[in-house]
């Protein structure tokens, strides 16, 4: 079995791995993020996710397989991370609701055996509820927002605010299980190669 080292804290992003019988080592990348300078939100996220590998690769020797990923919202063609504060996720509530953004997550895996890295982007289309602003407000308040890429968890109480989305789910929560298992193929390996645990 090649270890399997996720370059981030997230707990959803851990959750996913698990739930395909992986069992990652966890090494936040504490990679500065305000250095990056990207053109397209597309640009950014691929950037973001290769950075965050790179920089965790460098504690690792082979054999190791390295994932970073990166997630922002793109709605009205403004890019949405993480918000600041519980008054920008109000603010970017009352823009989200009863419209449709765009997911994007970066993933990059880097092979230290073979000093190669693989990096895609998969976009995922969100259809969000025309809520209220008292669900908002109570929303905001339980803090779930804070933590996420886009102000929702679509595998939280985000999600009972998400109408549809048009693509993979899991991309949505963090990262595309469908991807990985495309990308860690294309530099010779399998899910089993990765898994700690078989699936029944």
């Amino acid at each position: 079995m090649v270890p399997f080292i996720l370059a981030s804290a997230s707990p959803a992003r851990r959750q996913l791995l698990q739930q395909i019988g992986i069992e990652p080592i966890i090494q936040p990348s504490h990679f500065d993020e305000s250095v990056i300078q990207a053109t397209t939100p597309t640009e950014l996220v691929r950037l973001l996710a290769r950075c965050k590998a790179e920089t965790v690769a460098r504690s690792y020797s082979p054999p190791a397989l390295i994932l970073g990923c990166d997630s922002v919202l793109v709605l009205g063609g403004e890019i949405h991370g993480k918000p600041a504060s519980p008054e920008v996720a109000i603010a970017r509530w009352q823009q989200m609701r009863g419209q449709t953004g765009e997911l994007l997550t970066g993933h990059a895996l880097i092979d230290l055996a073979q000093g190669r890295t693989c990096v895609e982007v998969e976009s995922t289309q969100v259809v969000f509820a025309d809520i209220s602003d008292a669900e908002i407000a109570a929303y905001v308040a339980s803090g779930e927002p804070l933590a996420c890429a886009g102000c929702f968890a679509l595998d939280g109480q985000g999600g009972a605010f998400v109408e549809k989305i048009v693509g993979t789910p899991s991309n949505v929560i963090g990262l595309s299980l469908p991807l990985l298992r495309r990308m860690l193929l294309s530099l010779g390996y399998t899910l089993g190669d990765v898994q700690t645990k078989k699936l029944a």
